[in-house]
């Protein structure tokens, strides 16, 4: 079914938020600070897999930032020199993205569109980073099949998610939106929270990576990588180089 991981709900929610990707004292607060953690584990993943080197670790790879809201990964990404394509369901989140890269003079294509829309016309790309995105969708395997299309035969895509435990309920939902206002009050239904086992089993055609933890430490260390995949995880693969 065409553009099945849409969600209108979820799109129109995160809308209405749009003038606020930047602000990092806003709604978006969280993924701001998440965001070293994140890009920091694309970086480092991307030289190991590309042998890229340590100035522009990205230069000369194809990026796609799948629901790139604001821009806050895609900007990062062409930093780190890498061809960015951004798409996200949103047109205010897309017209937000494309105003803060024309600030910035950073060269990204920012389009409205979905997975589906890109894979059905051929798109393929050297790095897929789909974040904070799949708990968002309609249609979690539709989602996953389109988004794992999008990846090159020996191309990287990297999810970070939240996982549907009781720990998660508790710290990323009542604590974090609820009692800390870290994120906008709704902005995540619990059902709809995945796992990893549920990610590889949607792209099993993935070589699927142990997922990596994410978890705040509250003492000043602020976001660390860590084994503790109860919360905030990353989780990358590889799609072979031939069948």
């Amino acid at each position: 079914m065409p553009d099945a991981s849409l969600d209108p709900v979820e799109i129109k929610k995160f809308s209405a938020l749009a003038a606020e990707w930047w602000n990092p004292a806003g709604p978006f607060g969280a993924l701001h600070r998440l965001n070293p953690v994140r890009l920091g584990f694309i970086r480092d993943l991307a030289r190991r897999h590309f042998s890229t080197n340590a100035v522009k670790p990205l230069a000369g790879l194809r990026a796609l930032d799948l629901g790139c809201g604001g821009g806050l990964v895609s900007a990062p990404l062409a930093r780190m020199g890498a061809s960015v394509t951004g798409v996200d369901a949103s047109p205010e989140a897309v017209g937000a993205a494309r105003a803060y890269a024309k600030q910035a003079t950073l060269p990204i294509d920012f389009e409205c569109a979905t997975a589906e829309a890109l894979a059905a016309r051929g798109e393929r790309f050297d790095l897929v980073a789909a974040l904070e995105i799949i708990e968002h969708v309609a249609d979690v395997g539709a989602f996953l099949g389109s988004a794992s299309a999008l990846v090159k035969p020996g191309g990287l895509i990297v999810l970070s998610t939240i996982n549907r435990t009781p720990k998660a309920r508790a710290l990323a939902i009542v604590g974090a939106e609820r009692i800390l206002q870290w994120a906008p009050a709704g902005a995540h239904d619990y059902d709809k929270l995945v796992k990893p086992e549920e990610i590889r089993a949607g792209s099993p055609d993935i070589l699927w990576e142990a997922p990596v933890g994410i978890t705040y430490n509250p003492l000043g260390k602020g976001w660390t990588l860590s084994g503790d995949t109860d919360v905030n995880y990353l989780i990358a693969g590889r799609k072979p180089s031939s069948p």
